[in-house]
């Protein structure tokens, strides 16, 4: 029996791929459905991810006129696209909260998951899929009121409108990904908040969010370069905002492919140990 729930759960080999497929068309559909029909959750959460990169730009943007207008090259404009585009970026990259893997795991409802023909972290991705298609298309006219209120100063190109679009995936992967491989240490932990705690302020710090990545001291450009948060965040913004090399933005491209491997084999073999323990103890 051990031996039978410590194995991944697997499509059959048949139409695997055409059948996963259907799960992530079908699983976003639902979970657009859930946003129009949730309307006052998907307003709450346009107002909550729009404020906070408000609340960045004012300030950085008082710290710019304060400097002579500019902060290492950033000019208010500069500021201003970088935040209006953060916006749309952060309602795209919200995903499940490692809470979430917590309370799967005491209460038992994990089991039920194993009985499905596909891993459960394919049903996590699918569901905020759908939902980011619904956010993106909600935040279009607040961030027409955003460019016109700040004014941001653009330097873009069709290539970069490209890999702004094709960077959003791999990043709701990664976040996802991530957000996976932290719920799934309640295999082992009774509660996860404190590993979670950590994690978020590495995030905070090195994605971008709270501060640009090319206002980091040296040091810190170093580290947010070999994690991936910058690559997940940050990353996707200055593609769109320029002015980027193409060179830049096919390396960026190929660092979230590679991050999307390094954390799928990372979660696959925390998974693999993990569901062994919950096996044995639940079994």
């Amino acid at each position: 029996m051990a031996d039978v729930a410590a194995q991944t759960p697997r499509m059959p080999s048949a139409g695997r791929w055409r059948s996963l497929a259907d799960v992530y068309v079908a699983r976003s559909k639902t979970s657009i459905q859930l946003a129009v029909q949730y309307r006052f959750n998907l307003v709450v959460d346009l107002v909550l991810t729009t404020a906070e990169p408000i609340v960045y730009l004012a300030v950085w943007q008082l710290v710019a006129n304060s400097s002579g207008g500019e902060v290492d090259g950033f000019t208010s404009g500069r500021f201003a696209a970088y935040y209006v585009t953060f916006g749309f970026v952060r309602l795209c990259m919200q995903s499940g909260s490692p809470g979430n893997w917590q309370h799967l795991v005491q209460r038992g409802d994990l089991s039920g998951y194993l009985l499905l023909p596909l891993h459960p972290v394919h049903i996590d991705m699918a569901t905020w899929l759908g939902f980011c298609l619904a956010r993106a298309v909600a935040w279009v006219p607040v961030g027409a009121i955003l460019v016109v209120a700040y004014r941001p100063d653009f330097d873009t190109s069709v290539w970069q409108v490209a890999a702004f679009i094709a960077s959003l995936v791999p990043a709701l992967v990664m976040r996802t990904l991530i957000n996976d491989i932290i719920g799934m240490t309640s295999f082992w932990f009774v509660s996860i908040v404190a590993i979670d705690g950590v994690m978020r302020i590495a995030e905070n710090l090195l994605s971008g969010r709270i501060v640009p990545p090319d206002l980091l001291p040296g040091w810190a450009q170093t580290l947010s370069k070999a994690l991936p948060f910058e690559w997940g965040f940050a990353f996707p913004i200055e593609a769109l905002i320029g002015p980027i090399s193409t060179a830049a933005l096919l390396r960026g491209l190929a660092m979230q492919l590679l991050w999307v491997v390094v954390l799928w084999m990372l979660m696959r073999l925390v998974w693999r140990r993990g569901v062994r323990r919950y096996g044995a103890v639940s079994g």
